[in-house]
């Protein structure tokens, strides 16, 4: 993107990958951003000492030399915020990939700058003030139609207030084409559909506010049985080949926010890939449009530089705030946080600071803290409700959970998603683990489920126990077999198989199953539920638990969530109805044998 820059005063004295060791920098201030050799390759200012700076640089610095200019901005690393976000692709320092594409080809040119947002592009604007109106920041001044299903309001940025001396009539302007003029206490001052604001800093609220009801995301495990907040925190741990990717990949398809900022941090390039490909072509599940129209992607792979990995999260949660102030609830997903965890290991390391455990810096609880606590849920500056959900995907090496970025993130989450290998291994999918898992937003959204479904508490928690149960009666099964154990218990070996296969199982590529509504999937839990509860009774009356398991409903109630669509829900009251008459004949064969 095109900054204004500063004469050349220093000069590159010393170079490690991409940290820059800089001299003549006295005048220069902390993450002032600056650019380096003749190639004019983008860097942070990230430390200073006397007229030494050092500098991580956020490009390849191969072949640069000492001696090289450096010149400053005067500015710190800031995102542009305004119309045409929406549907588009950048790298961690918000290089749009497509416009980078079509001027150098398929490969990023070192120092390559092309301007964050399309600065020719016209845009229709509503206005929504007029002349002698007194406004603060955050207020409205009008509207621009970013996509179909996404309304840009234009705001007055943080920090200005005043009255109104004109406003442009409703047409079409550019980005920098002036808008407003306010008569501020400073003076006049034009306003333009494009902002500006530094990535490290947060955006400024009036207040945060109780979490009261949950981002529905279609994947059965998690809306019933570990739910997450309208501006929550979650993580998603898991070694290699559980499924993280994918099961973000599902959060960000069908989760009912309504934008999405989807980070790739330091993944693999093919899975980086796959999302630039998927995306575009698929439609969401509410309003049938294409999903790009409220989506951002931000890709920065494995083989780009770390420095910049390492501040992509703060460009997509800088991106987010933004929309959240417009009064949007929004969901970003990080994959993963632990390669950009490893970024912060590597510049620690050439920045020659003291390492902590397992090499990561002493500063990365600190840095983890900074970006979960940018979400929640808020009152905005102009008063509205906003939400930003966090859902941050974790890469312990070799699935260990004790290891530092998996403990030290579960400080700052409320909501723990724990991949396991043996479900992965089984073809569990999605391979959260209900034993391992939780969920602290239950009690906060239990009044919204109430509404909707006035049993979801007692059946999320039957079902829970009976897993439970499940999972300890294995051990015993381990040694002894399952044939010593009484029908009663048996049942219960039972019931959780049908629960994991009929429920907690997820294809994320059955048309009918790949998402699932609440209510379809109270319809299926309650139904399997009822088998558990009249079986017991059964089994009490004297029925054997192999006439149960010989029910010709049994095969359908397993193949229920693939069978039935979520328009389909008297189809699951039929079969729930089937279900019951089977048992109903089976109690009158056993009526009064029972113990």
């Amino acid at each position: 993107m095109t900054v204004e820059t500063k004469p050349v005063a220093a000069v590159v004295t010393r170079i490690s990958g991409p940290i820059v060791t800089a001299s003549g920098m006295r005048d220069a201030q902390m993450y002032e951003m600056v650019q380096v050799g003749d190639a004019g390759l983008a860097g942070e200012v990230v430390r200073l000492q006397g007229d030494r700076a050092t500098i991580q640089v956020y490009e390849d610095t191969t072949m640069m030399k000492p001696g090289a200019p450096i010149r400053r901005t005067g500015a710190p690393l800031s995102v542009w915020l305004g119309p045409g976000l929406v549907g588009n692709i950048y790298d961690g320092i918000q290089r749009p990939l497509p416009g980078i594409r079509a001027r150098s080809g398929a490969w990023i040119r070192r120092g390559e700058k092309v301007d964050a947002l399309d600065t020719s592009k016209r845009w229709l604007f509503h206005p929504r003030v007029k002349a002698g109106d007194t406004v603060s920041a955050g207020a409205v001044l009008g509207a621009v139609d970013e996509t179909a299903l996404v309304e840009h309001l234009i705001m007055i940025p943080p920090g200005v207030a005043g009255v109104v001396r004109s406003v442009a009539a409703e047409g079409e302007y550019t980005l920098l084409d002036s808008i407003a003029e306010l008569d501020t206490p400073d003076g006049p001052r034009k306003l333009t559909l494009l902002q500006k604001w530094p990535v490290r800093q947060a955006r400024p609220i009036r207040e945060r506010i109780r979490i009261t009801e949950p981002l529905i995301t279609g994947q059965r495990i998690i809306d019933t049985f570990f739910p997450l907040g309208k501006g929550g925190t979650a993580a998603i741990p898991g070694g290699f080949g559980t499924g993280k990717t994918v099961t973000q990949h599902q959060l960000a398809k069908w989760s009912d926010a309504d934008l999405i900022v989807y980070i790739g941090c330091g993944e693999r390039g093919n899975e980086m890939t796959e999302v630039l490909r998927e995306f575009p072509e698929l439609k969401d599940p509410r309003s049938g449009r294409p999903l790009m129209e409220r989506t951002i992607l931000i890709a920065n792979t494995s083989n780009m530089p770390v420095a910049a990995r390492e501040v992509s999260i703060y460009t997509g949660i800088t991106l987010a705030e933004y929309y959240r102030d417009q009064g949007r609830n929004v969901a970003v997903f990080a994959d993963s946080t632990s390669r950009w965890a490893e970024a912060l290991r590597e510049l620690s390391a050439r920045l020659e600071e003291m390492p902590a455990e397992e090499g990561f810096p002493a500063t990365l609880p600190t840095r983890l803290a900074q970006f979960y606590e940018r979400g929640g849920a808020v009152t905005t500056l102009s008063g509205e409700r906003g939400s930003i959900s966090i859902v941050g995907a974790v890469s312990p090496p070799g699935g260990d959970f004790s290891e530092p970025v998996t403990q030290h993130t579960r400080r700052f989450i409320r909501c723990f998603w724990a991949l396991d290998s043996e479900l992965a291994n089984a073809r569990h999918y999605p391979s959260i683990h209900w034993l391992r898992s939780y969920s602290e937003y239950v009690e906060d959204i239990a009044e919204w489920w109430g509404k909707r479904a006035a049993d979801w508490g007692e059946l999320r928690t039957e079902a829970l126990k009976v897993l439970q149960r499940e999972e300890r009666l294995q051990q015993i099964v381990k040694l002894v077999g399952p044939d010593v154990l009484p029908d009663s218990q048996r049942l219960i070996l039972f019931l959780a198989e049908i629960l994991k296969n009929g429920f907690l199982t997820q294809s994320a590529f059955d048309e009918k199953d790949m998402y699932c509504s609440p209510e379809r999937q109270m319809a299926i839990l309650r139904m399997i539920l009822t088998l558990y509860r009249r079986g017991s009774d059964l089994i009490q009356a004297g029925a054997p638990l192999v006439k149960l398991q010989q029910l010709p409903c049994i095969q359908q109630i397993v193949r229920a969530k693939s069978s039935f669509g979520n328009d389909e829900l008297e189809a699951i009251g039929t079969l729930e109805t089937e279900m019951n008459s089977e048992l109903d004949a089976l109690a009158k064969e056993y009526e009064g044998k029972g113990s």
